[in-house]
């Protein structure tokens, strides 16, 4: 099955991809997460992960936007709220290792912008932040719930053939 990448050169504030579905990709792992729209729009505004009642009242508040979307049949919202409880792991996840937020030491190069990756810079000392480790782990048993949902699973499987 040939997966197709994410296609960061659309034109995204004019892009509704509700409209026109056939330009969405799934990508890898979280990609597109902050571009693709109405979802961004709908799910963002739920997107916290402070403490773990906030990170708790936030996921569950993605995952039955997950549900809704599955009940419509929108694939694409289903793998949006995916990727915004996969990114409220992450994040959290972040915070907990990283009071500041910040991985590694310095700026990223002028000629490394918008790539991930340390680009030759050492990584901070990690910290542990137990409120923060708690929200990531909340954030993750409601992405994995997500993520193996058969349904899901199967409309991806079937969302990658088709756009492949």
């Amino acid at each position: 099955m040939a997966k197709e990448p994410f296609d960061y050169s659309l034109d995204f504030k004019n892009t509704d991809f509700r409209k026109q579905p056939d330009l969405y990709r799934v990508g890898k792992g979280e990609q597109g997460v902050l571009l693709v729209e109405p979802y961004k729009s709908e799910i963002l505004p739920h997107w916290r992960f402070k403490t773990p009642d906030i990170a708790r009242e936030s996921s569950e508040a993605i995952y039955n936007l997950f549900l809704a979307y599955k009940e419509n049949g929108d694939f694409i919202g289903m793998d949006m709220a995916r990727k915004f409880l996969q990114m409220g792991y992450t994040r959290a996840r972040r915070y907990a290792n990283h009071k500041s937020g910040q991985k590694y030491d310095g700026p990223v190069p002028a000629d490394q912008k918008g790539r991930s990756g340390a680009h030759g810079r050492a990584q901070l000392p990690r910290e542990e932040d137990a409120e923060k480790a708690a929200s990531a782990r909340i954030f993750y048993a409601m992405y994995l719930k997500a993520r193996e949902d058969e349904q899901y699973r199967r409309q991806k499987k079937e969302w990658q053939e088709k756009s492949g």
